[in-house]
């Protein structure tokens, strides 16, 4: 089974309403963590965001540490691992990613579609892949479905060397220069 990845990314730290972290009780599990890019079997069209498409995988990458504290370097990503309690999983949920100011518009909230499985957990994230997204700031994944509020977490995005032992975590060091 194919899964989506969001690839968009961070500006400099700035002043915007966030909301608490939560999970609703229809999930059974949401868990938050860091990834290295995974490879890309194709892209999924989304609108709703700068690129205007999401890459697909067809593996998911384990996370290589369980925090939310990312460093901005190409080719890392950040994201949520959930499940909801139903088996059957929910269709139709919408992601929406709000991050610092980003692109020529300013672009500070950005939207996509993706499923949550209930026989094991669904990975949603997102990952640094152009230069315009390595800026710091406060960043926010959240998931709902028919109005409701699935889960909402918090990521903060900082320069590699407040992070360096995530900065080099997954090879990409000489793109730190």
């Amino acid at each position: 089974m194919k899964h989506t990845i969001f690839a968009l990314c961070c500006l400099p730290a700035v002043a915007f309403a966030q909301a608490p972290d939560m999970k609703s009780n229809l999930m059974a599990t949401v868990e938050a963590g860091v990834i290295c890019a995974p490879e890309t079997t194709g892209v999924l069209e989304a609108p709703g965001t700068i690129a205007g498409t999401t890459h697909l995988i067809a593996e998911e990458p384990p996370f290589v540490a369980v925090t939310r504290r990312v460093p901005a370097v190409l080719g890392i990503g950040f994201g949520v691992k959930a499940k909801t309690k139903d088996i059957d999983g929910i269709n139709d949920v919408m992601m929406t990613v709000t991050h610092p100011p980003m692109g020529a518009e300013s672009t500070k909230v950005q939207t996509f579609e993706t499923v949550i499985r209930g026989t094991d957990p669904s990975l949603t994230f997102y990952q640094f892949d152009f230069d315009y997204e390595l800026l710091p700031g406060i960043w926010q994944l959240e998931a709902s479905a028919d109005g409701e509020t699935l889960y909402r977490t918090t990521f903060e995005v900082l320069p590699p060397e407040q992070v360096a032992e995530l900065a080099q975590i997954c090879g990409f060091e000489e793109l730190l220069s």
